[in-house]
């Protein structure tokens, strides 16, 4: 067996070749906690080690600290030829709010500055509830900038299926979606698997080490307890395991990639990273850098130094055999408790969030609150979104409508369900209640050959919840849309 002397490349989408390992910047902030910030040239020299070894591809984020100074002053060595070219990727984290064309424009262009381009060779947006849904009206601006050249590839970091169905029938072209993909977290090889091979889209694991979890380090080791791990991202990783099954069936899996391990010559990690890269629909796994400190480029090497074949699956799969499936899919631990991330703890800042909708009371009748969303509809037929009574929220039907009139997902049942729903979380959460509050809701089809994808969106939302249900065909819905939904909410 010989280590080759590079990674594998692969086209990540079309003009977009990249190292099959990415290299992540996330670690600058956390290396710059303390208030003093990485010295930019030798940082910017690490990433042209990396670039000179093969490992020319660079992930960072808007609020990685000085991660996209660094990576801007790199591109300044590429330009002297002083560094070999690589490729940079960066993402957008907004706060959710008024998205208009200056405010998108404004943060892309913060990025551009840092990293010294007239043009982002992957932009990726986060988004941080998808209550609030301007990440349509940022998407929309983010297309526009992509036809002018500014971005040369869109992605989307942490999107579960269904809403990056939706994004992607509404005509966006999405070309990588960045999740969590780790033999301990394996949600994103089921339908998100399914969606992107069937609609060209790749995946950016990260995680795939599982916070270091799924290394020699803890093979044969008895569990932490409680305060030995103060780390957020074993943190996170420490609640998988429970999730799948506990200590015992942690140490099952790294004893079958031990033995797989020992028959090809190399690490735990090694094998443990190679499953996640032999997955049909991702296209790279990011591995996290702390610049001038460590490295681990050789290791790296070492995935492509050997494939899994039929054996080495049915060792490992023997081992999958004994998890339980983590609940949920792709993100959800960004947007449902207990929102423990490898960033740490959510609760806090996303309590902070502006909420998409604002009740109001209602004239001379000082005990009745109601929204309004901003559709042509509400004022036109005297209606409110959602009113409030007492405990109880009562929610009008409701349409994939955005803004004043611009239908969401024409002839798509699956994608106006999902934006209909978050609609009805949002005024039911503007009046004080949440989705676990409803107790009843009404489903409106036009096409009742399309109750499936319909109601699977809806078992998305209120599989744990089961509130009273109703489904009726309704052949004369009004204009183009496929679907309505009403509901009620009693908040306890």
């Amino acid at each position: 067996m010989t280590t080759p002397t590079t990674p594998d490349h692969t086209e990540l989408a079309p003009g977009l070749s990249v190292s099959r390992v990415v290299t992540g910047l996330w670690q600058v902030a956390d290396m710059e906690r303390g208030g003093e910030k990485l010295d930019l040239d030798r940082a910017a020299a690490a990433l042209g080690d990396y670039a000179a070894a093969g490992f020319d591809t660079f992930d960072m984020a808007d609020h990685y600290g000085s991660a996209e100074d660094i990576a801007g002053r790199f591109k300044q060595g590429v330009a002297a030829g002083t560094f070999k070219p690589a490729a940079v990727f960066t993402k957008w984290c907004p706060t959710p709010g008024e998205m208009t064309p200056e405010v998108v424009r404004a943060g892309v262009q913060r990025s551009m500055d840092r990293l010294k381009t007239e043009r982002i060779d992957l932009l990726q947006l986060h988004w941080w509830v998808f209550e609030h849904p301007a990440y349509l009206d940022a998407m929309r601006e983010l297309s526009k900038m992509q036809a002018e050249g500014k971005i040369g590839h869109l992605g989307l970091t942490n999107f579960d299926t269904d809403h990056l169905h939706l994004l992607v029938k509404q005509g966006h072209r999405i070309a990588t979606n960045q999740v969590c993909f780790s033999l301990l977290d394996r949600r994103a090889g089921e339908e998100m698997t399914q969606f992107c091979l069937a609609n060209g889209v790749k995946l950016l694991a990260y995680g795939t080490l599982a916070g270091g979890l799924l290394t020699e380090k803890w093979l044969g080791k008895p569990e932490p307890v409680s305060g030995d791990i103060n780390d957020w991202s074993k943190m996170k990783y420490q609640r998988f395991v429970a999730q799948i099954g506990g200590w015992r069936v942690l140490q099952g899996i790294l004893e079958a990639l031990a033995k797989v391990a020992k028959k090809h010559g190399v690490s735990i990690a090694n094998v443990a990273t190679r499953w996640v890269l032999e997955q049909p629909a991702v296209g790279a796994i990011i591995v996290g850098a702390r610049l001038g400190e460590s490295e681990h480029r050789a290791d790296n090497l070492k995935l492509f130094s050997f494939a899994l074949d039929a054996e080495d699956k049915r060792v490992i799969d023997a081992a999958l055999d004994e998890t339980k499936r983590i609940p949920g899919d792709c993100g959800q631990e960004y947007r449902r408790p207990p929102y423990l991330t490898a960033s740490g703890d959510l609760s806090h800042h996303l309590a902070e969030l502006p909420k998409a909708y604002t009740a109001v009371r209602v004239p001379d009748r000082p005990h009745r609150l109601r929204v309004d969303t901003g559709s042509v509809w509400e004022s036109l037929a005297g209606y409110s979104r959602a009113v409030r009574v007492g405990d109880r929220i009562l929610v009008s039907g409701t349409t994939a409508t955005h803004g004043a009139g611009e239908l969401v997902c024409k002839g798509d049942p699956r994608g106006q369900t999902v934006y209909i729903l978050d609609k009805i979380a949002a005024s039911i959460s503007a009046l004080g209640g949440s989705l676990e509050d409803v107790v009843r809701t009404r489903v409106l089809l036009r096409d009742i050959s399309q109750w499936e994808p319909v109601s699977r969106v809806h078992g998305r939302y209120f599989g744990d919840i089961r509130p009273a249900n109703t489904l009726v065909s309704v052949a004369g819905l009004v204009g183009d849309y496929d679907v309505e939904i009403e509901a009620e909410a009693i908040v306890t």
